[in-house]
């Protein structure tokens, strides 16, 4: 009996793998990115006409209701399909972070309300509220040493 190390068994496993479709993954996560990016400007141009915005003022209630969307529709189920069969596209920032926030606030509910929901709602958002503000501070830095420097 043969024996295998493991630059073999990668190399055998290798030949029987399909390989994945990358044109059409990058299709459909395009398509459907451009579909959620061309909801949220008809969204912009509803409060723009309907409800006398500026443009400049619009942007606000445009992503806390995109946050709202995406965040019902993690609960119905919908997105996490959505994201099965666009993958990279349905992380367009605003709905893709609501979702990843909605779906570890319902993965435990089972948990209670404070201790499941509140606790692990914040699990993500906290470490890249985190990374924001330190990121923000670095570039603030740079950008103040940069001025005095010029």
């Amino acid at each position: 009996m043969p024996s295998f190390d493991a630059k073999d068994y990668k190399k055998t496993s290798q030949t029987y793998q399909p390989k994945p479709p990358y044109i059409i993954n990058a299709l459909k996560a395009f398509i459907v990115g451009g579909m959620i990016c061309v909801l949220g400007q008809l969204i912009t141009e509803m409060y723009i006409h309907w409800f006398n915005f500026s443009e400049k003022d619009a942007g606000d209630p445009t992503i806390a209701t995109l946050i709202l969307l995406s965040a019902l529709a993690t609960g119905f189920g919908v997105y996490d399909r959505l994201g099965q069969f666009a993958g990279a596209g349905s992380a367009v920032p605003v709905t893709g972070f609501a979702n990843s926030i909605t779906s570890a606030a319902l993965e435990h509910k089972s948990e209670g309300l404070v201790l499941g929901v509140a606790t692990n709602l914040f699990k993500l958002a906290g470490s890249v509220l985190v990374f924001g503000v330190v990121a923000a501070y670095v570039l603030g830095i740079i950008r103040y040493t940069w001025q005095s420097l010029f």
